[in-house]
């Protein structure tokens, strides 16, 4: 996939993600503040329109740090940071490359992940966008097919972790407050990112 290719194809996902805001603010508010559901959509937004912006002859690391310095830009919330911090980690690893493999997005996913747990202080089984993340991303290093295989793949490790958090207890921010109380309940973080990779897929079929 070329630069112009993932600039359109994360648009058009980032269009759909925003059709799962509600349910976003929803998990969240019985887990944090409620804010995800805005986080997503302001920053959609503004990825769409700072992608639309770029000049053809950008590269996919450009196109990525566009997607972060926009989504950070557009949010001062703690989950708009750690995002925008993974998408530069992520971004690193392809050095440039001009056409982006299922090789190169695994790689992109671990760097992305390893990066929010570092700066968040988490790691999978905390109850985090990590418990979808990590996931994802080892789907991705090890599938044995096309893209098409692949992206089920990370979907299904993904939707796999979001149902694992329900029988976790919250470790990091707001929600490690209602201690006891947040196991039985869907982390949304994660749920934000089994949800992207979804939206990807429809919004790119």
């Amino acid at each position: 996939m070329h630069a112009n290719q993932l600039a359109t194809a994360l648009a058009a996902a980032l269009t759909e993600l925003k059709t799962h805001a509600d349910e976003l603010r929803d998990l969240d508010q019985a887990l944090g503040d409620g804010d995800l559901g805005i986080t997503v959509s302001l920053g959609a937004d503004a990825v769409v329109a700072a992608l639309a912006e770029l000049p053809e002859e950008a590269t996919p690391t450009e196109v990525i740090r566009t997607c972060a310095r926009a989504f950070a830009n557009a949010n001062p919330s703690t989950m708009a940071a750690l995002v925008a911090g993974g998408l530069l980690a992520g971004s690193r690893v392809w050095d440039d490359a001009d056409d982006i493999t299922v090789a190169l997005a695994g790689a992109f996913a671990r760097a992305a992940a390893e990066n929010i747990g570092k700066r968040g202080k988490s790691a999978v089984g905390d109850k985090t966008i990590l418990d979808a993340l990590a996931p994802a991303a080892s789907a991705l290093e090890n599938a044995p097919g096309g893209a098409g295989a692949a992206l089920d793949a990370a979907i299904a490790a993904a939707e796999k972790g979001v149902v694992d958090t329900r029988d976790m207890q919250s470790q990091r921010g707001r929600a490690s407050w209602l201690q006891e109380r947040s196991i039985g309940l869907q982390d949304p973080g994660a749920t934000a990112m089994w949800r992207f990779l979804e939206s990807w897929k429809r919004a790119n079929a």
